[in-house]
Formats: C-alpha cells, structure tokens, sequence
C-alpha cells in the first residue's frame, strides 16, 4: 500500500465517522426538533435536506480526493466539515438549559468530527502538499 493509498483510507475512515455521528444528530435533531433551538426559519425537513446536500458534497471531496482532483476535494471536504462544525451554532440560542445530555454529546462529538475533516484538508494542503505533487506530473 502507498502513502497516497493510506491517506485515501484514513480520509475514507473519517468520513464514515463523520457520517455516522452527524446521522444520528440530525436524526435527532429531525424528531425532536422542538427541543432543539433553532432560527426561525429553520425546519425539520431543512434539518433532514442539508444533512443530505451536505454528506453528498463531503461524498463527492472524497471522489475528487482519490482522483487527485484535490482543489476540488479540499473544497467540497471543507464545505462538508461545516456539516458538524456548525453544530455548537445550536448554543447561540437561550434555551441552551433545556439541553439533554445526549444533545450535548452529540453537539460535541459531531463538532469534533467536522474539525477532523477540516484538519484532515489543513494536513493535506499545508503539511503534506499533495497538491505539489500533483503539478509535478
């Protein structure tokens, strides 16, 4: 196995992570929407939409990852990290004491996972320079 390869299965490794966390909070977030503070805007079916744009775009930046099309990957995988990086977004509102803990847990562990693949696209660009290589073919 190469680098390259190794680095396709640990992004393939975070993604499934990230997808797996952020159904859940979405899903929840879906059911019990009116325990969940939100704008005034949002709605359960919003909630369920964006979790499907967003995980097919964060899909999509692993496909471009794997095919070196990685200015687009490093787009569409910073796009899709906002997908559970926006989730502490939910603490702006002042209902926050009517958080459970799993609505917390979850808030948090889909946080960390968005900065995972945020840092996943950092280490690629800045420390690994892929895309160096890429122009040296």
């Amino acid at each position: 196995m190469n680098t390259k390869q190794t680095h396709q299965i640990l992004l393939l490794i975070l993604l499934i992570i990230n997808i797996v966390i952020t159904a859940f909070h979405y899903t929840d977030n879906f059911i019990n929407f009116s325990n969940y503070p939100a704008p005034e805007w949002m709605t359960p079916q919003s909630v369920y939409q964006s979790w499907i744009i967003l995980t097919i775009i964060g899909i999509t930046g692993y496909i471009f990852y794997c095919k070196n099309n990685l200015w687009l990957a490093y787009t569409c995988l910073s796009i899709y990290s906002l997908t559970g990086m926006l989730s502490p977004g939910h603490y702006f509102f002042p209902e926050i004491e009517t958080f459970s803990v799993k609505m917390h847990t979850f808030i948090w562990l889909d946080f960390i996972a968005g900065i995972a693949i945020l840092s996943f696209v950092i280490w690629s660009i800045l420390f690994l320079k892929e895309w160096k290589q890429i122009l040296n073919q």
